[in-house]
């Protein structure tokens, strides 16, 4: 039996916590904030998307960053094992387009008191508003930790220590970065830390024109000068800076590291359901309805209302122009438009408005089968703390999961 300390009461944490309680040993879960499950209260618009249930092939391809080193930790608890744990605290679930999976009532609050029952059915020690300040270690091993509260400063002696201190996105929730700060003073690096699943600024003036307007069955295409790196498919929504929404957002993830570099093309394909031609035969047909209908005027079948006065603009034909002069070679540059409606990608939004953190604790620095640290004995590390992040679906949220699960089951 281990004394075991675990800092951070999110997701990762409380896995971890009722992991370890439930191979007997002592847990305590020391958390900054006021009550357990502040960022997991906010996900997934509060709904919590709290696993995927696709198969095994489609949570790997899921994971951006450090796919490989997930591979022991997803096969030991898997998104399987993530809805059966969850059925066998009495949670009811549902599955929703996507493969995404939801607590049955829609409220976040039910997966944390669901953990937060069970953590208390074993006994773990919660200390609310208590900071951890320093992780120590004597000797390559874990020793404790120097908390503090109202009461002041102390150390608290353990036998392991599990560090779940998420990321560095949405930093109102506690996720400020403390985990990285741990991990340097025992000797980790940490690589570089960009905001991911986050919205996406672009350098058009005319976008804000757009504000508001959500588009669904659209193709998303992003390019670092002529290379494809990313796409996909469904739904984005135009913001006063830029674009967001479940595409862009995906998309984010994959061109973070780019766009810091330099700007990248998002290309959107209005009609991805038909080619070319038949976009073709669709405008010619919507103008011979009307013939002597302004070009302006001509597009409320085929577009949104506010999307109409842009590709009028971007499209380079005469507003006034009526429909049955508007030439061939004007009618495939709309056609194109529409297929290619490009916008520049300056930069992403900052960590405040980003889901999760990309970048972390170097895994190369942790034993992938027990996330036990190299370096340190008894030092384990869980969830977003670690240099992994995936796209929007539940993923990330099960790699905390599956994490937290193969630390706290390796402890002795």
């Amino acid at each position: 039996m281990s004394n075991v300390i675990i800092i951070g009461g999110g997701a990762a944490g409380m896995m971890a916590a009722i992991t370890a309680a439930r191979n007997n040993n002592k847990v305590t879960l020391i958390e900054k904030n006021e009550k357990l499950g502040k960022k997991l209260f906010i996900t997934g618009k509060g709904r919590c998307n709290f696993t995927n249930a696709g198969d095994e092939e489609d949570i790997f391809n899921s994971i951006v960053t450090n796919k490989k080193f997930m591979y022991s930790s997803l096969r030991g608890f898997s998104n399987y094992d993530c809805m059966g744990f969850f059925d066998e605290l009495g949670l009811k679930f549902k599955i929703e387009r996507g493969n995404r999976v939801f607590p049955e009532s829609d409220h976040s609050s039910d997966v944390i008191g669901a953990l937060s029952r069970q953590m208390k059915k074993l006994g773990v020690n919660v200390l609310l508003n208590t900071q951890v300040v320093a992780v120590n270690e004597e000797n390559g091993e874990f020793a404790g930790v120097v908390v503090k509260d109202a009461s002041g400063q102390k150390e608290i002696k353990g036998d392991a220590c599990v560090i779940a201190t998420g990321g560095n996105s949405y930093s109102s929730t506690g996720s400020t970065g403390d985990g990285y700060r741990f991990a340097k003073s025992i000797g980790h690096s940490v690589t570089p830390i960009l905001p991911a699943l986050v919205p996406l600024n672009v350098r058009e003036e005319w976008e804000e024109l757009l504000m508001g307007l959500s588009l669904k069955n659209i193709e998303v295409t992003f390019y670092d000068g002529d290379k494809k790196v990313f796409t996909d498919f469904g739904e984005m929504l135009f913001t006063h800076f830029g674009v967001s929404g479940p595409v862009i957002l995906s998309a984010s993830s994959v061109i973070t590291g780019i766009v810091k570099e330099r700007p990248v093309r998002l290309s959107i394909d209005l009609k991805p359901a038909i080619t070319d031609e038949q976009l073709d035969e669709r405008i010619l047909r919507d103008f011979s309805k009307e013939q002597n209908k302004a070009f302006k005027n001509s597009l409320d079948e085929l577009l949104p209302k506010k999307l109409i006065p842009v590709i009028v603009m971007q499209s380079g034909i005469k507003p006034e122009k009526k429909v049955n002069e508007v030439t061939r070679e004007e009618r495939q540059r709309l056609v194109k438009l529409l297929k290619n409606f490009d916008m520049t990608v300056t930069s992403t939004r900052g960590f405040n408005e980003a889901i999760i953190t990309q970048g972390g604790v170097n895994v190369k620095e942790i034993n992938p089968s027990t996330m036990e640290s190299k370096l340190v004995k008894n030092i384990y590390f869980a969830g977003e703390v670690i240099d992994v992040d995936a796209v929007t679906g539940g993923f990330n949220l099960q790699v905390a999961w599956s994490t937290a699960y193969a630390a706290a089951s390796h402890i002795q």
